[in-house]
């Protein structure tokens, strides 16, 4: 089921990464506009790495310091890895991780026309990541953490790549109740960063069983009603988003009963959902600090995914 619904993850998202969807259009800026970005921030930055996909704005909340390796999870189009480029400046190294070739793509692309010298993209999961132990300064991450079906996992690589006293400063979307069960079996909802999403309690002591400290969750206040200003981008819908996943589509926006690819949108199922649900009841954009121990917890860091010698950044 597991694997299924990362395909179904990757079939949208690389359909977004395909569209055009860019800060140019006036949607798209709003969402970002609406989770933090200032409008400075956006056009210092390739249009393209802005696909209307954002819940903060984890740059502004990471205190990046010159020379430093800051590693942004889910990395997309690039936006918050271009951000960060100048803040760690020559000396430094911005780094993106996304499981989605053609997100990878696009932000390599957008890389290499924007001409920056200190920013690379690797192709992997949150929850195995392409790199080094005990290598990274920062980690940021915007909106993908929830749509992990293994949290545990990608705290406990986040532990593993950050140096003792690396932080962590992502924005994510967090539970402050449950969700209904219609939102909760969406697919719609878990692609769109709701349905997989936990509560922030437990989201806490997630982050706390990985051996971080000075663990702090805040409710950021945004409407995510904001995702509803980005309509009408096409894509199509994966054989794998079928109910045999245990999620189901809300309404006829995706698939048909037979499978066939029809006209669909990750942005287009959102507003539908939205306009269906109060999702701010339950569901909520946070931002979350954390900070790795500056004397290494073996004992904390080393499980199933650490320790295990993986490439070197």
């Amino acid at each position: 089921m597991t694997e299924r619904l990362l395909e179904s993850v990757r079939s949208k998202y690389g359909a977004v990464a395909e569209s055009t969807l860019s800060s140019k259009d006036a949607g798209v800026k709003a969402v970002a506009e609406a989770f933090g970005y200032s409008a400075a921030e956006l056009t210092s930055i390739p249009a393209e790495a802005n696909m209307g996909l954002s819940c903060g704005n984890p740059t502004a909340i990471a205190s990046i310091r010159p020379g430093e390796v800051v590693v942004d999870l889910g990395s997309g189009g690039g936006m918050d890895v271009f951000l960060a480029s100048p803040l760690v400046g020559p000396s430094g190294k911005a780094i993106g991780v996304d499981m989605t070739p053609e997100m990878i793509e696009r932000a390599r692309t957008n890389a290499q026309n924007g001409g920056y010298q200190n920013v690379e993209f690797y192709l992997g999961t949150i929850d195995h990541l392409p790199l080094a132990d005990g290598s990274v300064d920062c980690v940021i991450s915007n909106c993908v953490i929830n749509l992990a079906p293994d949290k545990p996992a990608v705290f406990r690589e986040i532990a593993r790549i950050l140096k003792p006293g690396g932080r962590l400063a992502v924005s994510d979307i967090a539970l402050k109740a449950e969700l209904p069960p219609a939102v909760a079996q969406s697919m719609a909802a878990y692609v769109g960063c709701i349905g997989g999403a936990i509560k922030i309690d437990d989201y806490r002591e997630g982050l706390l069983a990985a051996g971080f400290e000075h663990v702090e969750i805040v409710n950021s206040g945004a409407d995510l009603n904001a995702y509803a200003k980005v309509e009408n981008q096409a894509g199509c819908c994966s054989p794998a988003m079928d109910p045999g996943n245990g999620l189901t589509v809300l309404g006829d926006a995706c698939c048909s009963t037979t499978n066939a690819p029809t006209p669909a949108s990750l942005h287009e199922d959102l507003t539908k959902l939205l306009s269906e649900y109060d999702v701010n009841a339950a569901a909520a954009s946070v931002k979350v600090y954390a900070v790795k121990p500056a004397q290494r917890d073996q004992k904390a860091c080393c499980g199933p995914t650490c320790c295990t010698g993986t490439v070197a950044v």
